[in-house]
């Protein structure tokens, strides 16, 4: 997973939280808190955050504003029992299952911000985010714990959303992954000029950041996948997650380019089905061994997957 750090509160504390553009809400982990781990497998401190020790928090009512526009699209939660100073909150389900629960409360985000040759300066702006005193399923493993989650979708509650109300920054960001073992990279607060970017569009009035994926070829062919598959519904598309690890094809796509790679490979690779999953047994270097897949993109974007970026390597026994 991708992490990074953001720092809340008065007295400012760090908090390390998961990058999810596939979600919308930034919520940390609050004090007490069930089910929540309490060490890593990170290699990383993990900090509860508790309103009652940050002189700038105070809890978001269900009678405040953003409450309500947030209950309009699921991401509060009041009962028609609750008082108007009742807190507003929420429950949140991802898609591997895992859930957590709590409520808004709106304090102070520090960043930084770039002020040009490589210059930065200390920037501060209140913020509504969520403090969850309930967590489940993988959210409590330890092996990958962190504090919780940094949501980069499009809801007015985003961060995103916020900062861009508040005239911080615009409504962009930029996130640069390293895609090495060790992981890394680059989030950006705004946008970036780089050489070499190209640029696709996103499809519009969607929850999550939609794109155009029009084909894929696998050694330069491109495979008979039919267009349908990749249009945009209400229970399709394809997405941009940072939140989830692999990538994942419809049948319809995922046939096809397991068929082209099992012509494609190397005769050094043995092929082979486990547990219902094709797998090939090699020795070899990988890059030598499969073919390079490539996805096309509206605009005529192409991005170039390598073998090392859609194989997973599994130890062997015996």
């Amino acid at each position: 997973l991708y992490f990074t750090r953001v720092k809340l509160g008065n007295p400012a504390k760090e908090y390390f939280v998961q990058i999810d553009t596939g979600s919308d809400i930034l919520w940390v982990a609050c004090s007490p808190c069930t089910g929540c781990p309490t060490s890593s497998g990170l290699n990383i401190q993990l900090e509860f955050f508790n309103p009652d020790s940050s002189s700038t928090s105070s809890r978001i009512p269900c009678s405040d504003d953003r409450c309500t526009a947030a209950l309009q699209t699921g991401e509060a939660l009041c009962q028609p029992s609750d008082s108007p100073s009742s807190p507003c909150g929420y429950t949140f389900t991802y898609g591997d299952g895992s859930g957590t629960s709590g409520y808004y409360v709106s304090d102070t985000m520090y960043f930084d911000t770039v002020m040009g040759n490589e210059q930065t300066a200390n920037s501060s702006a209140s913020v509504v985010f969520g403090c969850s005193n309930s967590q489940s399923g993988d959210l409590m493993k330890t092996d990958r714990a962190v504090d919780g989650i940094f949501g980069f979708g499009q809801h007015e509650l985003s961060v995103i959303s916020q900062l861009y109300s508040l005239g911080v920054s615009p409504k962009t960001f930029s996130h640069c992954l390293k895609g090495s073992d060790n992981g890394g990279g680059i989030l950006v607060l705004g946008e970036i000029v780089e050489p070499g970017l190209v640029f696709t569009p996103l499809v519009p009035s969607q929850p999550h950041y939609n794109l155009y994926l029009e084909s894929i070829a696998v050694s330069g062919q491109k495979l008979p996948i039919d267009s349908s598959l990749f249009a945009t519904s209400n229970t399709q598309g394809t997405i941009v997650d940072s939140g989830t690890t692999l990538v994942y094809l419809v049948d319809g796509a995922y046939d096809p380019f397991i068929s082209a790679i099992a012509a494609a490979v190397s005769p050094s690779a043995r092929s082979v089905v486990s547990k219902g999953t094709q797998c090939f047994v090699t020795s070899g270097s990988v890059d030598s061994s499969f073919p390079t897949a490539t996805l096309y993109f509206k605009g005529g974007v192409a991005m170039t997957v390598k073998p090392e970026n859609y194989l997973l390597q599994q130890a062997t026994s015996g």
